[in-house]
């Protein structure tokens, strides 16, 4: 754990790591903590409405680096920022589940938090209230070329683009990926927050990029196309690979201006939906780091999925 940005000595999942030649994943994004509210039917305004409410470790970039874990990736690092209120906790669960994590602890602001509300009447549809507290505070003090010490893939989550200092950390990031001949994949994260940023921004930050894994939602709102299929294959002019997550519906696989796969989606009681686009990330990550073709890594990231929607929270079984 690092404090303030600055590391304690031999901290970080560069130690002991050769440069180049690879099979890491390291992730660069948010942790926060997530607090799910299920409840069933709409909600009471102005009184009561009976929920059942668990606290648990959230954050996109963080789900995501414990996914690709549990999906057989053989070393996963995650970089991120929390506040002292629950840094140590953070570590615990993320070590407890496999990842090698440098956190960077804020000494001013808290740790981010999610109110997750999921509607149990409503195919667990959720909806969140974010606070993102120190996990949008990561910035290029935080970042230093050893990180990729032994990393055969970067990947970042797209929260960092909704604040100017975690901005200023991509650039850095695929700057320095880019040198080391590392490729990078990118969630865009938040239609709601993308809508926010704008797409021309959004395009601009994103130069770079390899592989983009957006929601449906996310990849119409990047083209304003209302067929995924048709966003997916636009998109494809910009990433040389754009893998676009359908929920339901599966996942569309797009090189080159075209739609290449349709890959089926697994079949799942659905609980709560929150975090399955990170289950996906990272299991499609995990797969494409053994070798597998971006249409059967996409396949292993919908049966991730389809095991986190019956889960409460985003992270995989213990």
């Amino acid at each position: 754990m690092t404090t303030g940005g600055v590391p304690e000595t031999g901290a970080g999942p560069g130690a002991g790591a050769g440069a180049g030649g690879g099979v890491g994943l390291l992730v660069v994004g948010d942790v926060v903590t997530d607090v799910v509210a299920r409840h069933r039917g709409p909600l009471a305004a102005g009184t009561d409405t009976v929920a059942s409410i668990r606290t648990v470790p959230g954050g996109a970039g963080a789900n995501v680096a414990c996914w690709a874990v549990r999906q057989g990736c053989p070393e996963v690092r995650l970089l991120g920022r929390v506040g002292s209120d629950a840094a140590a906790w953070h570590e615990r669960e993320l070590i407890a589940a496999g990842v090698r994590p440098r956190l960077v602890v804020d000494p001013r602001a808290p740790t981010g938090t999610v109110i997750c509300l999921v509607d149990a009447a409503s195919a667990a549809e959720r909806t969140f209230l974010t606070d993102s507290g120190a996990s949008l505070r990561l910035d290029p003090g935080d970042w230093s070329e050893g990180l990729l010490d032994g990393v055969a893939r970067l990947h970042l989550s797209g929260y960092l683009l909704f604040s100017a200092p975690s901005r200023a950390l991509v650039s850095a990031a695929v700057a320095s990926a880019r040198a080391r001949g590392v490729p990078v994949s990118l969630d865009p994260a938040s239609a709601g927050f993308l809508g926010a940023l704008g797409v021309d921004r959004f395009l601009a930050l994103a130069q770079g990029v390899d592989v983009l894994l957006p929601s449906r939602d996310e990849a119409c709102l990047l083209t304003g196309l209302p067929d995924p299929a048709d966003a997916a294959a636009k998109l494809s002019r910009h990433f040389p690979l754009v893998v676009a997550k359908q929920g339901e519906a599966g996942a569309l696989v797009a090189e080159s201006g075209a739609v290449r796969a349709r890959v089926p989606a697994v079949p799942a009681a659905a609980r709560d939906t929150t975090g399955a686009g990170d289950a996906f990330t990272g299991g499609f990550l995990a797969a494409l780091l053994g070798g597998a073709t971006p249409e059967e890594a996409a396949a292993a990231g919908c049966r991730a999925g389809a095991l986190a929607v019956t889960r409460v929270g985003g992270r995989p079984p213990g």
